[in-house]
C-alpha cells in the first residue's frame, strides 16, 4: 500500500511477464543471437546495451512455477491458449471500468515462471540461519505483524530507500522502467523503481574492500564476447531476497551479507537482451536461484519521477494507527 500511493504519481505500466533459466550454472548460458544479425557497438567498441528495457511484458508470469506444472518451464497450447483468454477478460474488464486500469494490456508468455533453477521452479528452503533471519525481519508486507512503532520496523522499500537485489530486477506491476547507459570503462542501470543508478565499472578495477558494505551491493563488470556479466558483492545484508511486490514470490525473504548475485545481458537482436540472473546466498537459502527474462526495448517509455522519500507521511500514519489501535482495541474494532 506505501509504494502504491507514494509512487502513483510517477506510474507508467503496461504488462505481461517471462522467465527461463537452467539448472547448470550460470556462465554455461550463452544465448544465440538471431540469425545473420550483427550486433551493434559503441563508438568505442563494446557491445552496444543502451536503452529503455521496461518489464512491462514480465509481469503476468509469476516468480514462482505453480506446482501443477512440476518441471514444465513452458505452458502447453492448450494452457497457452486458456492464459490469453483469462488475459484478454481482465484487460477487457480493467478498460470497462470507470477509472482507467494501470495493469490493463498484459501479455501473456508461455514461460512457466521467472525461476528456472531449482528446476521445480520454486523457491529454495530457508536454512536454519535464514529462519532466525527471518522472524527478525520487520515490514508492511511481513505476515501478522501489526505493531509499528518507529522506522525501524518497516523494510528498505516501505522506507522509499530502495528494493535491494536482486528485487529491483524483478518485475512489479508499475514502475518497471530500466535504462542502459554506456561510456568507456562503464555501464549504468537507471531503475524507475526507488529512483536508483547501478553503476557498474567494466574497466578491470579491483573490488572494493569487503568491510565495504552497501544496499545494492558492489559490482565490476567484464564482457565476454558480446555479454556484459556483472558480479555483486559486498552486500549489507539490510535488503531482501524476495518480496511481496514481484508477482508469484514469497511475501518477504532476508538477505546477508554474503549475498552474490552474478547477471548476464545478452542482446541477441535489436529489440531483445537476454537477461539471466543467479543469486546465491549460504546463510539464508539451501541453494542459489537462477531467474532468466527477455529484455525488451521501448524507448517510447516515459520513466518519471518515483515520487517517495525517506521519512514519508505513510510511515507515520501506520506508526500513528497501529499506537491507536493498541491503545484504543474497541475503538480499531
Amino acid at each position: 500500500m506505501i509504494k502504491n500511493i507514494l509512487a502513483f504519481g510517477g506510474m507508467s505500466i503496461g504488462m505481461g511477464l517471462m522467465l527461463c533459466l537452467a539448472a547448470e550454472p550460470v556462465a554455461a548460458q550463452q544465448p544465440a543471437a538471431k540469425k545473420n544479425w550483427t550486433p551493434p557497438k559503441t563508438p568505442w567498441g563494446e557491445p552496444d546495451l543502451q536503452g529503455i528495457w521496461p518489464l512491462n511484458h514480465l509481469i503476468a508470469t509469476p516468480f514462482q512455477r505453480p506446482e501443477k506444472y512440476g518441471d514444465r518451464r513452458l505452458m502447453t497450447d492448450e494452457e497457452f491458449a486458456a492464459a490469453q483468454k483469462s488475459a484478454q477478460a481482465r484487460n477487457q474488464r480493467f478498460e470497462s471500468g470507470a477509472i482507467p486500469q494501470a495493469d490493463s494490456g498484459t501479455q501473456v508468455l508461455r514461460l512457466t515462471s521467472l525461476l528456472s533453477d531449482p528446476s521445480n521452479g520454486r523457491f529454495p528452503a530457508l536454512t536454519p540461519k535464514g529462519k532466525e533471519l527471518y522472524e527478525k525481519m520487520h515490514g508492511s508486507y511481513k505476515p501478522g505483524q501489526t505493531v509499528f512503532d518507529s522506522p525501524d520496523d518497516f523494510d528498505s522499500w516501505d522506507r522509499c530507500i530502495t528494493r535491494g537485489m536482486p528485487v529491483s530486477m524483478l518485475p512489479r506491476n508499475y514502475n518497471n522502467g530500466i535504462r542502459i547507459m554506456q561510456s568507456p570503462g562503464y555501464v549504468l542501470i537507471v531503475l524507475e523503481m526507488a529512483h536508483e543508478v547501478r553503476i557498474i565499472p567494466t574497466d578491470g578495477r579491483p573490488a572494493l574492500d569487503k568491510s565495504v558494505k552497501e544496499w545494492l551491493g558492489e559490482s565490476r563488470g567484464h564482457w565476454e564476447g558480446n555479454t556484459l556479466v556483472v558480479e555483486t558483492t559486498n552486500f549489507n545484508g539490510k535488503g531482501d531476497l524476495t518480496n511481496s511486490g514481484v508477482p508469484g514470490s514469497p511475501p518477504l525473504t532476508p538477505a546477508s551479507e554474503n549475498e552474490r548475485v552474478t547477471e548476464r545481458f545478452t542482446r541477441t537482436d535489436n529489440d531483445t537482451i537476454e537477461f539471466q540472473m543467479r543469486v546465491e546466498d549460504p546463510d539464508v537459502i539451501v541453494s542459489p536461484f537462477t531467474v532468466e527474462y527477455p529484455m525488451k526495448l521501448d524507448n517510447k517509455y516515459q520513466i518519471y519521477e518515483y515520487a517517495c522519500h525517506e521519512g514519508n507521511e505513510a510511515i507515520r500514519g501506520y506508526i500513528v494507527n497501529s499506537r491507536f489501535e493498541r491503545t484504543h482495541p474497541k475503538a480499531a474494532k
